[in-house]
């Protein structure tokens, strides 16, 4: 029943409205009781001190009946609420102005009686034994009576007897009593109301953050999440930072549900790509083995050897693009770390281009160095370096035509960069935004198409040294790869 934030607020405002209005009320009764006994008590202070000195109530311990009577009877006439006792010495009552049989004690405790005559009444309420009761106390007035300096009594007037019983609870179910207890009801009923108001108001964009996060839950990817603006500043309260922090977390959500998306595009053109590249070298090994086997009879040597040259060349094709595969999902592993240490990039960008040295005068290319500042070392993985390297130049070689050159620049600035230029024909700007996607099928100058891994794997491994390789080309003025690393201290 009580499900919501709201109710269960409401359910215990209400519960502690009603608490607190039974404790003021009760509060209200007791405080109102004890002020009209203490006025009461205040005003009527001397009352018993004048009967004491205006009467002779005792004549040498003696009890003078007809000035009692007098007495009972004015103050019967003056104030029918109060009771006038005459006490001896030890507290017992001796006589008394209440109805016969009325009276439940034989004496009451003096205690209070010499508090009262002690504090001269500054003290009030101060409160005594009611004798027509065993247990309960009134206020009352008391003064001793006096035979020279011997102590024959006390004079006892309880000020609030039976009658003023009766009247107070007339005054407790009269009017005034009900329309201040009406008021109260209304003042709390009043506050509830408004507190609820208020609590609506506060718990409204909590109710609304909740549906909301229910549809995004619903709605799996949360494509219609829809979240009021809200600017993260510093007076932002709980609800406006757990709904930035929502909103943050969907976002979050979004980027990660549209990343899984995109790999598992990317998968599957790495599948169909790859399948694509591993059958052809495979179908034509096939083909080629068969034939040998078939009819060795009919081949010359020379046709069993450029059967023998274009099989191995597909095993070679076969051995790199599993290589570059498996270089590739080493570099983008999740707990890779790469190992820093000072080298010298000219003297390893030297020995590369020594390693291709025979590749490039097969195609007559010239390799052009152009290393400045050759003292400088770089702080990065030398292994993988090493293959950035490697495959900016395989690639640049790939697509500079004959006689055409290859240059490796090196400048040491702020950091360290190192460029690969080549005189090729250049990337089409139709493919230039897709040359760095490790399944893209990219063209190469003879016409040949081949997953291009080397540049994805390039690029990874300079973004794990924190820097980004960067492009420069234009139609028929070749291609610029380049990127920076850290100088050493």
């Amino acid at each position: 029943m009580f499900t919501s934030l709201y109710s269960k607020i409401a359910m215990g405002l209400a519960a502690l409205f009603l608490l607190l209005g039974l404790i003021f009320i009760g509060v209200t009764v007791f405080s109102t009781d004890m002020y009209q006994q203490e006025v009461n008590q205040k005003l009527n202070r001397h009352l018993a001190d004048q009967i004491a000195r205006e009467w002779l109530l005792m004549d040498h311990g003696k009890i003078n009946t007809s000035a009692l009577k007098e007495v009972f009877h004015m103050l019967m006439v003056v104030n029918p609420g109060i009771e006038i006792y005459l006490l001896d010495p030890s507290g017992k009552i001796l006589t008394y102005s209440a109805p016969k049989d009325s009276v439940k004690r034989e004496a009451v405790s003096l205690t209070p009686v010499l508090e009262w005559l002690g504090s001269k009444g500054t003290v009030p309420p101060v409160l005594g034994d009611d004798p027509k009761h065993p247990s309960r106390q009134k206020v009352f007035s008391a003064a001793p009576i006096m035979d020279g300096e011997t102590l024959e009594g006390y004079v006892y007037v309880i000020l609030g007897g039976a009658q003023y019983d009766s009247v107070a609870d007339k005054l407790k179910g009269s009017y005034i009593f009900r329309l201040s207890t009406w008021m109260i009801l209304a003042s709390l009923l009043f506050t509830f109301t408004s507190g609820l108001v208020i609590f609506a108001l506060l718990t409204g964009r909590l109710k609304r953050l909740a549906r909301i996060m229910e549809a995004f839950r619903a709605d799996n990817v949360g494509e219609t999440l829809v979240l009021p603006k809200i600017s993260a500043r510093k007076t932002a309260d709980e609800i406006d930072r757990l709904t930035l922090t929502f909103r943050n977390m969907a976002d979050r959500i979004h980027q990660q549900v549209k990343a899984l998306n995109a790999s598992d595009r990317m998968r599957r053109e790495l599948v169909a790509n790859v399948s694509h590249d591993l059958k052809t070298p495979l179908a034509t090994l096939q083909g080629y083995i068969e034939t040998l086997l078939m009819d060795d009879s009919r081949q010359t040597p020379e046709q069993r050897r450029e059967y023998l040259e274009i099989a191995i060349k597909h095993c070679l094709r076969l051995n790199t693009l599993v290589k570059h595969l498996l270089e590739l999902a080493q570099v983008e592993s999740a707990g890779y770390q790469i190992r820093p240490e000072p080298f010298n990039p000219a003297e390893l960008a030297g020995d590369i281009m020594q390693k291709f040295r025979l590749r490039a005068d097969e195609k007559k290319i010239t390799f052009v160095p152009l290393f400045h500042d050759t003292g400088r070392f770089a702080m990065a993985d030398i292994a993988l370096v090493e293959r950035v390297l490697e495959n900016l130049i395989e690639n640049a070689l790939g697509h500079t035509p004959e006689r055409g050159k290859v240059t490796v620049e090196i400048f040491a600035g702020a950091d360290i960069e190192i460029s690969v230029s080549d005189s090729g024909p250049g990337i089409p700007e139709k493919e230039l935004d897709r040359i760095f996607d490790r399944f893209y099928r990219s063209w190469d100058r003879t016409g040949d198409t081949h997953v291009g891994l080397g540049l994805a794997i390039a690029r990874k491994i300079v973004e794990l040294h924190g820097k980004e390789l960067k492009v420069d080309t234009a139609p028929g003025k070749g291609t610029r790869f380049y990127f920076c690393l850290p100088a050493a201290e």
